[in-house]
């Protein structure tokens, strides 16, 4: 959908540029690039932390061809420094043979004895200058060799440094993706607990309740104590025990005599 919008968005430019001559591809510039930002900040966290390990685990088949040409080079210098000792040695045989030949013409003999076998002083200053011709000629590419040596050690030093680096910043990579999945993870709780608030306002509204009921009785309870304590008689005399016996028999003398005019009244009938 993006891509046909970015085509679509292209060809109006195009066309408007043509028809009405007005510079519109900057601003086509500009539209491309704001849809490519915006699908960029469309995709969800995870989607791009995914991208992320994708493409470092995309690192991997590049890193084993680069170990491949390391371990190859390897080989090839240890055959060359193994190729150049060899030779050094040769050399090293050639130029005592050398000396010991030219030593011997120094002499100024007429025939000279090796290995059992006598050659005149022509044939051996004619062998010492093919043996010396041979020695040049070895000594310059040995020469060449330590040169190529040299080279390719630098270069395979090179390269296993870069792959130390590259084998770091993968690593690095990797720990950052972590860190950052964990604060991906962190924001989601966050967010999950934002959308968990329940609606607790109905029992807000039963304690505020309750409280001012417990108020208004804390508040009767307090008046009728106010009530008693300022508005009730002070009783000046002291309580006497006869009094209340006197009370109690004229009480009961009473009913009695009441009880018995009744009973006159209706013997007369």
């Amino acid at each position: 959908m993006i891509k046909k919008m970015m085509m679509a968005g292209g060809g109006i430019a195009l066309l408007s540029s043509l028809m009405f001559g007005v510079p519109l591809f900057s601003y086509a510039r500009c539209g491309v690039s704001w849809l490519q930002e915006s699908a960029g900040d469309a995709m969800p966290l995870e989607w791009e932390l995914k991208r992320a390990r994708q493409m470092i685990a995309d690192l991997k088949p590049e890193i084993e061809v680069n170990a491949k040409r390391i371990a190859r080079e390897k080989v090839d210098f240890a055959k060359l420094e193994k190729q150049l000792d060899q030779t050094n040695e040769r050399l090293a045989k050639t130029q005592s043979d050398i000396e010991r030949l030219s030593e011997d013409l120094r002499s100024e003999n007429e025939f000279y004895s090796y290995g059992g076998r006598t050659y005149t002083s022509a044939q051996v200053q004619s062998d010492l200058g093919n043996r010396f011709k041979r020695f040049k000629t070895r000594r310059a590419t040995a020469e060449k060799l330590g040169q190529m040596l040299s080279a390719r050690e630098a270069s395979l030093q090179a390269a296993q440094e870069r792959m130390e680096a590259m084998l770091g910043a993968k690593s690095q990579l990797e720990v950052e993706v972590e860190n950052l999945q964990a604060r991906v993870g962190a924001l989601r709780v966050a967010q999950t607990s934002s959308q968990l608030n329940l609606d607790d306002s109905q029992l807000a509204r039963t304690r505020e309740l309750l409280d001012d009921i417990a108020t208004r009785i804390d508040v009767e309870e307090e008046t009728m104590s106010i009530d008693a304590e300022y508005f009730s008689e002070i009783d000046l005399d002291e309580p006497n025990d006869e009094n209340l016996l006197n009370e109690i028999s004229s009480y009961f003398e009473g009913s009695q005599g009441t009880q018995s005019e009744s009973l006159v009244a209706i013997q007369i009938d």
